[in-house]
């Protein structure tokens, strides 16, 4: 169970912290890679949220709430990532 719960906060931390760091730097191109990796650990989250509810883990309506959390900050993400200029 440790190693799933540290995958899955790893997962968790790594979205705001690849956001954190897209947004500090200069060029657009570094902000989109950071934002594009920060999009890989929001899906890497939500599927370890998946197995936690699979196996029984996770609360029904912690997994649905938590879901449309990381749907909502999925799309929000995707609409910054176009906002950017392409330089």
């Amino acid at each position: 169970m440790f190693g799933w719960r540290g995958q899955f906060a790893d997962a968790a931390d790594s979205i705001a912290a690849n956001i954190a760091e897209g947004y500090g730097r200069f060029h657009y191109k570094d902000k989109r890679n950071f934002y594009y990796m920060a999009r890989g650990s929001l899906s890497e989250t939500k599927t370890w949220a998946l197995k936690a509810f699979q196996r029984s883990l996770l609360p029904s309506e912690i997994y649905v709430l938590l879901c449309q959390k990381l749907d909502e900050l999925h799309r929000r993400l995707n609409q910054h990532i176009k906002s950017l200029p392409i330089k």
